[in-house]
């Protein structure tokens, strides 16, 4: 059974180690896109609660979007055990999949830090993800190092959004790696925000919708 709140429902998808647990924002009908947003790294405390995960879902919820956020594998009352990155590219797939099977729809991407790295490995050559946001992307942090050589082939568009401050992801390293991937990549950094965008999530959301505005919903107003 699902139970409804505020227009959300609390679900669980089919995972390739067992459910995940969920939560989807049902949308509006008519809607062009469906949109997934995907956690910061569990042993870092990171779930599909986090403040940053959910300041994005709101936004692609503002343009009327169904919008899914899961539970990585292990975390939650999702099943499985976490897999440094390798099993949860799996588990970003499967909730496309069920995205897909439910709404018909091509699939908006957004990640936030390891979230971003493993949405990336996951959807890179995806014909269902037109479009992938990366929050906070980790180059190193608590010992665990990101390497993106893959992104020279990734063509689909790409927007990499960090703070200036990002103490996982130094800005000259970031301006590396987006230099090094295929366009259309775009690289936005919130002035004086870190890796958390703490004070300044507003800030961060103003940026992906201006992102999404300029390559999804042309015909949109800035509020």
């Amino acid at each position: 059974m699902s139970t409804i709140s505020n227009r959300l429902q609390t679900l669980a998808i089919r995972g390739p180690s067992g459910s995940l647990e969920a939560l989807l924002f049902e949308g509006h009908p008519g809607a062009s896109y469906a949109a997934l947003v995907c956690h910061p790294h569990p042993k870092g405390g990171g779930t599909m609660h986090n403040k940053v995960v959910y300041r994005a879902a709101k936004t692609m919820q503002s343009f009327g979007l169904p919008t899914l956020r899961f539970n990585f594998r292990g975390t939650g009352l999702s099943e499985g055990e976490h897999d440094e990155g390798r099993g949860e590219r799996e588990d970003v797939r499967a909730a496309i999949d069920w995205l897909t099977g439910r709404y018909n729809l091509p699939v908006l991407l957004v990640g936030f830090s390891f979230g971003a790295y493993v949405s990336l490995r996951a959807c890179c050559g995806d014909a269902r993800v037109p479009g992938l946001v990366a929050l906070g992307l980790p180059v190193e942090a608590e010992g665990r190092g990101y390497s993106y050589d893959f992104l020279s082939s990734c063509t689909l568009p790409k927007l990499f959004l960090s703070g200036g401050h990002d103490q996982y992801g130094p800005q000259a390293e970031l301006e590396r790696i987006v230099a090094s991937a295929a366009e259309p990549a775009s690289l936005v950094i919130v002035p004086e925000a870190d890796h958390f965008f703490a004070g300044k999530l507003e800030q961060m959301q103003d940026a992906l919708r201006r992102w999404l505005i300029e390559h999804f919903f042309p015909s949109a107003h800035t509020e």
